[in-house]
């Protein structure tokens, strides 16, 4: 099939590029655009390592077609650092701990941003809402929590 042209905007940029009509949005963000913080895991929407924002909402980048995000606005992970200063949630990932191999890191944080984002406190359930769709196996999600609940009393600060 023949490759169709996608308008976007990805971290506040404009963005264009030939993509094949079911050619998956992490396909375009990581081979395309060379932004491999948008990690594929699974490739089945199941794990949530491809996590990204489209129009400020957390979605599956392996199972979303690129064209789908026609005129529409993509965060990725790269997106979230300003002026060379990390967003607070990454660096509360950091300085919790709950960064150990990395490679559910990037759609974890993609998850808990519109949380983070949010008005109010959530609860608890709501923190274990948030990133109830991306699997680690490696912190046992102990200082993911940790480090999201550490993001949010500093933004209350």
């Amino acid at each position: 099939m023949a490759r169709q042209v996608c308008s976007l905007t990805v971290n506040g940029e404009p963005v264009q590029a030939l993509v094949a009509p079911l050619e998956p949005l992490a396909h375009l963000l990581r081979e395309t655009l060379d932004l491999t913080g948008t990690k594929i895991g699974c490739g089945q929407g199941e794990c949530g390592a491809c996590t990204v924002l489209l129009d400020g909402l957390p979605v599956m980048a392996c199972i979303t077609p690129a064209l789908a995000c026609q005129g529409r606005r993509v965060e990725t992970i790269e997106g979230l650092a300003r002026g060379g200063e990390l967003h607070p949630l990454q660096r509360a990932f950091v300085e919790q701990g709950a960064v150990q191999c990395g490679f559910c890191t990037p759609g974890m944080i993609l998850s808990a941003l519109p949380v983070y984002d949010g008005a109010g406190e959530p609860d608890e359930e709501a923190l274990r809402a948030a990133v109830s769709g991306n699997h680690c196996r490696c912190t046992g999600y102990v200082k993911i929590l940790e480090a999201l609940r550490r993001a949010l009393a500093e933004r209350g600060a």
